[in-house]
């Protein structure tokens, strides 16, 4: 017997300038014992799926049916980023503290290793929890 089903869940966040597919097409089925893990790269959207599962966001689209008598918990990610500094001004914040901007080339080569780089002028507030954490 089923207990949970999630059918081509699409999440897509919008900011200013451009949209962020984050989910695509995502679909499960959950029987009555059986355990699932959600795995993959940083980004890939699996935060977002389990806020979607645990009603703390709505999906852009497809469908989640569930058992009434199922409960979801996960611990929400944290980060320690300024809000309204980008990435690279939340990398360097500590080069700018310590007067030593002539270091920013090592901030970019981390950005690059850490596949942040394309990033760098975005705001916290538009990156994966995972990303986040490589940020912080």
């Amino acid at each position: 017997m089923e207990i949970l089903k999630v059918s081509n869940l699409k999440k897509i966040y919008h900011t200013e300038k451009k949209e962020l597919l984050a989910v695509d097409n995502f679909s499960f089925n959950l029987k009555k014992g059986e355990f699932v893990a959600i795995v993959g790269p940083s980004g890939c959207g699996k935060s977002t799926i389990l806020s979607i599962l645990c009603g703390l966001d709505k999906p852009s689209d497809g469908k989640v049916m569930c058992d009434s008598n199922l409960k979801f918990g996960y611990m929400l990610q944290g980060d320690s980023l300024f809000d309204w500094r980008s990435i690279y001004k939340n990398c360097i914040i500590g080069l700018e503290i310590q007067d030593k901007l002539q270091n920013v080339d090592y901030v970019n080569k981390l950005l690059k290793t850490y596949g942040l780089y394309e990033f760098k002028d975005a705001y916290p507030s538009s990156l994966s929890g995972g990303m986040k954490q490589r940020v912080g």
